[in-house]
């Protein structure tokens, strides 16, 4: 199995726990991996520690996200792109085979496929400014003209045609 589909498998057993009691999970973990026949124990192995790693780390991980989430806090976040955000940190932060970027792709990914029509560029936006260590969203500086300068310029152009145009007083100067 890809690490790509191993991820998703990831996502959808976080994402059940919101919806489960932590007692109930384990017999949940059994029913889903029961689902997957094409899965070895191996993968599955793998899949189940994984998890349970992430789910060591949620206090960590949750504070790491309120920080850097102005104006979001976990607990208003949609389900779906909380569940993405958890797992691109717990990847970003505690898994050193897999790079920075490749966990914040596919979040994004993740984010896209499952998540709401804005899901995957506000997970990208929060993942960006934890990957920069930045906690303040950036501000994108757009030189503006100011309208008195295009007025200037629109009546500038104005004034060019009057000069060209034959028969005008300006052009028998």
């Amino acid at each position: 199995m890809r690490r790509h589909e191993q991820r998703e498998h990831i996502f959808k057993l976080l994402f059940m726990t919101q919806f489960n009691e932590e007692g109930e999970m384990p017999e949940q973990l059994s029913l889903y991996f029961d689902t997957l026949e094409e899965m070895t124990e191996d993968e599955q192995s793998d899949m189940k520690q994984k998890y349970d790693h992430i789910l060591e780390k949620l206090p960590e991980i949750d504070q790491e996200l309120n920080e850097y989430s102005q104006g979001w806090k976990t607990s208003r976040m949609n389900r779906v792109d909380l569940t993405a955000l958890r797992l691109a940190v717990y990847e970003m932060k505690f898994d050193d085979d897999i790079p920075v970027g490749v966990a914040i792709n596919e979040a994004v990914e993740i984010a896209k496929l499952f998540g709401g029509e804005d899901s995957g560029s506000f997970v990208n936006g929060i993942l960006g400014r934890i990957a920069s260590g930045n906690k303040t969203p950036g501000t994108v500086k757009r030189p503006q003209r100011p309208a008195h300068q295009a007025k200037h310029i629109i009546l500038s152009k104005k004034d060019q045609k009057k000069k060209e145009a034959p028969g005008s007083e300006e052009s028998k100067n």
